[in-house]
Parts: structure tokens; sequence; C-alpha cells
């Protein structure tokens, strides 16, 4: 009888087994039956897909059109190694591996390259770029770089859109500003609003990149001109170096300055002491007394010193000018700025195909599901207003 039992227990486990198994086919079937009844959806509404599609096209050829060119320059620049900025061996290989940054300058310089960005994207040095002369959008005439940021840079018709509102909001609400005069010069610590606006834009076109690794710059400039951008990236460069220029050699320039001051006031007090020398010596030509003789020896010792603390100075105001030719950083530009042929922007291309595939997605979206639940919410509207 156990046996029985035993053989009746079997029996049942392999009849759920198979049980289970012909349940997990007849899923994989369902699920195979409606992926290929979704694509017959589709493939039976193929014309109306390629319907969307090609309007999908033609809204994405509008936006492409739409979208003003822009224009990249890239400049490449590599600054000097300080010392203690060569770090040899084993050491120096580990720690560009890792990341750390190897490239401070020496003496504990606080603008170090990876500072570099913040730098060029600070209010005082795009408000410096603000003169810059560039040719107008006709190419007649030179105007400042913020009259061409004003009246010449272009946005798409959507943007003049959708700050329509904001436009009659600002007419309808009574302004507090002041008139500003265009004559007065920029106040980097109080902007106006169209300067900040300014400054907001071109933070956005004129950007700096610095790989800690290598402490190679990349300054980029974003102009729908290319011609601009070329003018904006080659002054930006000249502009940024002597910054740091300015920055490293303010301390040795300090130092030079006083030796000088100190060396002119030595060279006037040995001119008089010489002079007063040789007056005296004028006036008691052929005298033998001991005094003259000691007044003689006391004005030439006096000549004499102040030829040294003169001659003094004036090597030291050698020294002071060669400490600040050394101070002096050396930028080599590894890729120079050029006028770029080729637009960066927009991607007309990509815009294409990615509004076809919006289209192809939301076309299918609608086939599958859209006219499905619209067809039901109907259908509930109409079984409420019969019951």
């Amino acid at each position: 009888m156990a046996n029985n039992d035993h053989k009746d227990d079997e029996i049942k486990l392999r009849t759920i087994e198979d049980n289970n198994n012909y349940a997990q086919d007849g899923t994989e079937d369902e699920q195979e039956i409606d992926l290929l009844e979704l694509a017959m959806k589709l493939w039976n509404q193929k014309k109306k897909i390629c319907i969307w599609c090609f309007i999908g096209a033609i809204l994405g050829l509008i936006v492409a059109f739409s979208i003003p060119r822009e224009y990249t320059t890239d400049v490449t620049l590599a600054p000097e190694m300080g010392n203690n900025q060569k770090i040899g061996g084993s050491l120096g290989a580990m720690a560009a591996m890792v990341g750390i940054g190897t490239n401070n300058q020496s003496g504990g310089d606080a603008v170090n390259p990876t500072l570099y960005p913040d730098v060029v994207s600070s209010v005082p040095f795009l408000v410096g770029l603000f003169n810059v002369p560039v040719e107008d959008k006709d190419g007649e005439k030179k105007i400042p770089l913020k009259e061409y940021m004003e009246e010449d840079v272009r946005s798409p018709w959507w943007s003049f859109l959708m700050s329509l509102p904001f436009k009659v909001i600002d007419l309808l609400r009574p302004s507090d500003d002041e008139e500003v005069d265009p004559n007065k010069p920029t106040d980097t610590f109080q902007l106006t609003k169209a300067e900040d606006k300014i400054v907001k834009a071109l933070r956005e076109r004129v950007t700096a990149s610095v790989d800690t690794k290598t402490a190679v710059i990349t300054i980029s400039v974003v102009m729908q001109d290319p011609l601009i951008s070329a003018t904006i990236a080659d002054t930006v460069v000249n502009r940024l170096q002597e910054y740091i220029t300015d920055y490293r050699t303010n301390k040795a320039r300090k130092d030079l300055e006083y030796a000088e001051l100190l060396n002119l006031e030595a060279k006037d007090n040995y001119y008089k002491a010489q002079q007063k020398y040789a007056d005296y010596l004028d006036r008691n030509n052929g005298v033998i007394l001991h005094s003259a003789q000691t007044t003689r020896e006391r004005l030439q010792n006096e000549a004499t010193l102040a030829f040294n603390l003169y001659n003094q100075t004036a090597q030291q105001v050698q020294m002071a000018k060669a400490k600040v030719q050394e101070n002096t950083p050396v930028y080599a530009i590894v890729s120079p700025p050029s006028v770029p042929i080729k637009p960066s922007a927009p991607r007309k291309v990509l815009i294409l195909v990615g509004f076809v595939f919006l289209a192809f997605v939301a076309c299918s979206a609608w086939i599958l599901y859209g006219q499905s639940l619209v067809e039901e919410l109907k259908n509930k509207k109409n079984e409420e207003k019969g019951n």
C-alpha cells in the first residue's frame, strides 16, 4: 500500500510540472502573438505613420533652419611649467594617473591653471570685452562688441513669442530705472539690466577649460559670425595672458619700482657730493693747510660713499628687472585662433532625425494605445448617458 501511495504522489507531481510547463509555453506564445499583433497594427497603419513622419520632417526642417548658425573657435594654450611642477620618475607618473594636480606654480601661486575658467567667466574680464571692435552684420564698419551683442545677435522666432508676455508686463509695469548715459563707463560693481544680460550671454559664449593632468588650456568662443568668433578668441587669449602676467609679476614690478626710486635718489646724492667736492677743489687749489686737507678728504670720502651706494642701487635695479623677466610666464599656443569655415550649430541632420523619430513614436503610441483609450472613454460616456 505504501508503494502505491508513493507512485500516486509521483504521478501527481509530474502532472503539476507538465501543467506549469504548458502554462509557460502558452504565455510565451501569447507574448509572441501580442508582439505580432502590435506589429500588424502598425503595418496596417503604415500610411498614417508615413504621414506623421513626413510632418515631423517638415517641422524638423523648420526648426533647423530657424536656428541661427553658430561658429566656434577653439584655442589651445600650454603654460610654462615651473620648477616645482617638474615631478620626475615614477612619482610624477603615479600622480598623473590618479589625477592629482601637480601643476601648481612655484612660490604658492594663487592663480593656477585650474582657476583660469573662473577668471575668463568673471564679470571684470567679460566687461573688458565690451569695447573690443568687431564688424557689424553688414561688414561696413567697426562697432563695439557690446553694441553687436545688443543689436546684431539673432534668436529663433519662437524665442520672441515666448518673451512677448514678459515684454508686455514690463511695458505695463512702471519703470524704476533711471536713464543711463550711453557714454558712461561700465561699473563692474553695479551693472545695469542690459549690461548684466550681455555679461550672461558672453559667459555662455566665451568659455575656458583646463586639463588637470597636462594643464593645457582650451578657450572656446561661439559667435554667429566666423570672423567675430576668431577675433574675440584672439582677444580673450591676449587678455588672459596679460591678466596672469600682471598677477605673477606684480610683486617683482613693485620691487623694481622701489629699486629704481632708490637708484634715482642715490644718483642725485652722488652728483651733489661729486659737485660739492669739485667746487671745493676749485676754491682751495694750492692751499696746504691741514684743515683744508681734512675737508678735502672728507668731501672725497662722501663722494666715494655716494658713488658706491649709487653703484649698488644700479645693480639692484638690474636684478629686479631680471626678476620681472623670470616671473613672466610664457605660453605656447598649441592651436592658434583661425576663422572657422563650417558652422558648429545647428546640427540640422540630428534635428531632422530627432523630429522624425519623435513623430514615429507618437504615431505608434496613438495607434496602439491612444485610439483604444479614446474609444473606451467614449463608450463609457455613452453608457452613462444611456443609463
